[in-house]
């Protein structure tokens, strides 16, 4: 078996999370994340931004992405053969931020799902797009976590992260593949936490309606079916412990598009998650590519 990359954990600077409401306690700690992932063979981890409310505490987005920004580098310079750096981008001066990138050892943009309701479908986000596929930067989408779809409703401390945390990853890809973004930046490659979000159960939902609209003419014409989108864009399988589930993934991408994340530290059950990839049916050569072979094609494409 391949050794494992970790596309899905997550390092808050203690700076950072002290200035958060949920993560001051164990997201901080890297030597425990080190020893976790020598437990459980996992080569490298690629160091994602959860989404928080730091920003509101500590001067707005571009302080925020600076501190952040540079403590991630400062790990991964410490530890090369086992982290993977995802920087962060103020949504309100992207430009900035990505010249800041461009001057760091960071290899992975990280984006929320939406910002104050502002899906990545926004023209604001071309600038990241484009500096994405001239780089080789893959982009990873992480569910938006401050006030996310249908939490004006919900907000509640169960429901707003089990259901408008998911969703909103879901409405985030449904928007860009109405507004043509996987079109017009065919070489940006796109990873989407939680399997897309709810995206397994509905793929055959967007088909059948998105035909049956089409004659009537109430959608745009988007030149195929959804589903043949989705077989272009790559998900993550965050920390699930559901052999079922991934099965449901491999049916809206095949193998080559499915990366291991387990969503550490706020699945701490990593045994669980990787034995989902091997102990499920698919053969060893599908397994090998989940598990680390096809995040290293994408990174050192």
């Amino acid at each position: 078996m391949t050794n494992i990359i970790d596309v899905h954990s997550h390092y808050i600077p203690q700076q950072v999370a002290q200035n958060t409401a949920f993560f001051k306690v164990g997201w901080s700690d890297l030597d425990r994340q080190l020893g976790i992932m020598d437990q459980n063979r996992i080569e490298k981890s690629v160091l994602l931004y959860p989404t928080s409310d730091a920003h509101l505490n500590m001067g707005g987005w571009s302080k925020l992405s600076k501190i952040y920004n540079e403590s991630i580098a400062t790990i991964v310079k410490k530890y090369p053969d086992r982290f993977i750096g995802a920087g962060i981008l103020p949504p309100d001066s992207v430009e900035e931020g990505l010249k800041c990138l461009m001057d760091s050892n960071l290899r992975v943009i990280s984006l929320a799902s939406s910002y104050e309701g502002i899906y990545l479908d926004d023209e604001k986000f071309f600038a990241v797009y484009e500096f994405a596929a001239r780089h080789h930067f893959p982009i990873h989408v992480h569910p938006q976590i401050m006030n996310p779809i249908g939490n004006e409703r919900l907000n509640d401390p169960l429901l707003t992260p089990v259901l408008s945390y998911v969703f909103d990853v879901s409405v985030c890809l449904g928007k860009m593949m109405m507004a043509g973004i996987f079109d017009q930046f065919p070489n940006v490659n796109f990873i989407f936490a939680h399997y897309g979000g709810v995206l397994p159960i509905i793929k055959e939902r967007f088909d059948n309606t998105y035909q049956m609209l089409r004659k009537r003419n109430f959608v745009k014409d988007l030149g195929r079916n959804p589903s043949e989108f989705f077989k272009n864009i790559y998900f993550d399988t965050s920390g699930s412990k559901s052999s079922a589930s991934l099965l449901c993934a491999l049916e809206v991408a095949d193998a080559g598009h499915i990366l291991f994340g387990s969503d550490f530290p706020a699945n701490q059950n990593l045994v669980n998650s990787i034995n989902v990839v091997t102990g499920s049916t698919i053969d060893a050569k599908a397994k090998n590519k989940i598990l680390g072979e096809n995040f290293l094609e994408l990174i050192n494409s």
